[in-house]
């Protein structure tokens, strides 16, 4: 059984002792989306150094129609904030690329150049706050690769890395965050569609198969163990030719 106090305050606890290992004194910075991840760190991080500790950054391309929900939850928690939009970056690169390119970029590329100008514009915040980058990302998303190499996949620090996104949503309910924001569906916020219609299986299926392996469905099965495969190169060090000297 899961027992998502006990494990909320030995986060905490180790974001405080990383934090004093790897930068005493130093902030918390994170992107904002107003999902769970981003809500659930925050607040993690808030009670570990103190809200005047955390930085929130919002980072909308162009428009951000769910924005809002961002704000709240940076009110809510009374932390620091800025918003960095990326719409411009993001607009005045693809155009670069594509000219040199001779054509569109692309979808996959479009997909991903969003999220990688977002962490570029966290750490150009970060290092200019005395900080340190928090990757948000959960252990479902990175088990089967479902996030950005050198985009939100980046970070200084992962506190929801060994958390299933069923763990998180039960961290937030107990740290007494918004309910429809821990509880809100999370989408890429660029195809229109949910993370659980791009990956072909629910969250619930998938955390279920993490911690017990047990998958009813033996074509579903496949596919998670497929992608993990796939993707496990995002969750290990660059690999490096090693010289006989």
């Amino acid at each position: 059984m899961f027992d998502a106090v006990k494990v909320k305050d030995a986060c905490v606890r180790w974001i405080r002792d990383w934090f004093e290992e790897n930068g005493p004194g130093c902030n918390a910075v994170l992107g904002i989306s107003g999902g769970k991840d981003s809500s659930v760190c925050a607040a993690l991080c808030a009670e570990a150094l103190g809200k005047d500790r955390v930085i929130g950054v919002t980072m909308p391309n162009g428009v951000q129609p769910d924005i809002d929900d961002s704000f709240r939850l940076i009110n809510h928690l009374g932390i620091k904030r800025y918003n960095v939009n990326v719409g411009p970056a993001f607009d005045a690169l693809m155009a670069e690329v594509e000219a040199q390119l001779g054509g569109p970029a692309s979808r996959q590329t479009h997909i991903n150049m969003a999220p990688r100008l977002r962490m570029t514009a966290l750490y150009a915040i970060s290092q200019s706050n005395n900080g340190r980058v928090v990757n948000t990302c959960n252990l479902s998303e990175d088990w089967v690769g479902y996030s950005t190499r050198y985009g939100d996949a980046a970070g200084d620090f992962s506190p929801l890395g060994g958390l299933t996104v069923q763990e998180v949503v039960a961290i937030g309910k107990v740290m007494g965050l918004p309910i429809d924001l821990v509880e809100k569906t999370p989408s890429d916020g660029l195809t229109g569609k949910t993370d659980e219609d791009n990956l072909g299986f629910t969250y619930a299926v998938l955390d279920k198969y993490i911690r017990t392996g047990v998958c009813e469905d033996p074509d579903t099965q496949a596919l998670i163990d497929r992608k993990h495969v796939m993707n496990l190169f995002k969750l290990k060090p660059i690999p490096h030719f090693e010289p006989e000297i």
